[in-house]
């Protein structure tokens, strides 16, 4: 026997002893009442036509009708046929920036402890989609190759920090031409790479990065991270001080969100860019609204059981039993 939700056996069980006892309390206390009130022969020579089988009878039939339907619940199920179950999905790589600007607390705790929380809320989106990590600054390498082990990932995304990438800097364009490499492959298409970052493409050409992908079929998708007015990067303390990174004329380093080149990316390889906010950081929506309506492959195939539900057969029985109940009379049989 096989159960669609066997959690409700328990239930069946439990009820079953519960009804047991109820109707022996209820019987119980209904004979003390009756002794109380008068002498047993009395009651009976007062109602000669009432049958107490009869009665428990009736009470048999509530019951047993009660603990089938919950029964049903169970979805108990035999017999099974082979059936061919097909898992699509599309490979997502995210691509965070880890350069120190991401230390930059416009929004809290800061940009880069803010990305790793909307990343973990987008996992629970995903179903059969593979993904996997890249990290970039002043160069990029793939943290995670692509997987459907999301508890993995997980491990991967949360040892990110602003040392996982010794060289400083921030080359849009490396992490995309490492996205390519992953994505290596005759099919031009399936292929999305979500980048978050700031903008600041300090190093390499990301709009000449950008045309190779869409040449290899890959679609970016954009989350830019921080404001347009600016916002100072930590560097510690000092002396009970907070200090801020300086470059190396002893200047304040003010880091800043270039929205125009994440705009043009996104849109030379037919992606889609968000602003993220500190209410809402925009890549679930990116997600629903693009990422998601994209063309699916075939992951895998394999065969499964699917078994057949029976559940109606115990229900149309305790529907039965419940119909039968008012039509048993509780009095004996008239004798002549």
């Amino acid at each position: 026997m096989h159960y669609g939700n066997s959690s409700y056996i328990p239930l069946v069980y439990t009820s079953v002893f519960a009804l047991l006892v109820f109707y022996i309390l209820v019987m119980k206390r209904r004979k003390n009442l009756m002794g109380k009130f008068a002498d047993q022969k009395l009651m009976q020579g007062a109602a000669p036509s009432a049958s107490a089988g009869k009665k428990i009878f009736k009470a048999i039939l509530v019951s047993v009708a009660l603990c089938l339907g919950l029964y049903a619940l169970a979805r108990p199920q035999w017999g099974f046929e082979w059936q061919e179950v097909k898992r699509s999905g599309l490979d997502i790589l995210i691509a965070v920036d880890v350069s120190k600007s991401m230390l930059a607390q416009d929004i809290k705790p800061n940009r880069l402890e803010r990305t790793k929380f909307a990343i973990k809320d987008l996992l629970r989106k995903l179903n059969g989609d593979r993904i996997g990590l890249i990290a970039f600054a002043g160069t990029a390498f793939l943290q995670c190759p692509l997987t459907i082990d999301y508890n993995g990932f997980l491990l991967t995304l949360d040892d990110l920090s602003t040392s996982t990438i010794p060289r400083p800097g921030t080359s849009i364009s490396s992490a995309i031409r490492e996205a390519i490499q992953v994505f290596k492959g005759p099919e031009k298409k399936y292929k999305a790479l979500v980048i978050i970052t700031d903008g600041e493409d300090l190093e390499g050409d990301a709009l000449k990065a950008a045309g190779e992908a869409a040449l290899a079929g890959i679609k970016i998708y954009c989350v830019g991270v921080g404001t347009a007015e600016g916002e100072l990067i930590p560097a510690g303390y000092d002396s009970g001080e907070r200090k801020y990174l300086a470059d190396r004329s002893g200047n304040i380093v003010k880091t800043r969100l270039n929205e125009d080149i994440l705009k043009r990316i996104a849109i030379s390889t037919g992606g889609s860019y968000v602003h993220a906010t500190p209410a809402d950081f925009g890549l679930g929506l990116l997600y629903d609204k693009s990422i998601s309506q994209m063309e699916k492959r075939d992951i895998e195939t394999k065969m499964r059981k699917r078994y057949e539900e029976r559940y109606q057969i115990f229900l149309a029985i305790a529907l039965v039993l419940l119909f039968l109940e008012p039509l048993i009379s509780d009095r004996r049989r008239s004798t002549a």
